[in-house]
């Protein structure tokens, strides 16, 4: 299944982060739940 989440490419990055851009949004990949194992669905996080 395909799941939108944020992605950290490097370590290290100098701040400020809004120039160096350490995480970026992406569409990945994700295995579907194995046995034992949950989705979870997160609307909103603060």
């Amino acid at each position: 299944m395909k799941v939108k989440a944020a992605v950290l490419r490097e370590c290290g990055k100098p701040l400020p982060y809004v120039n160096s851009l350490p995480l970026s949004i992406e569409e990945v990949e994700l295995d579907p739940p194995q046995s034992g194992e949950v989705l979870v669905q997160i609307k909103a996080a603060g």
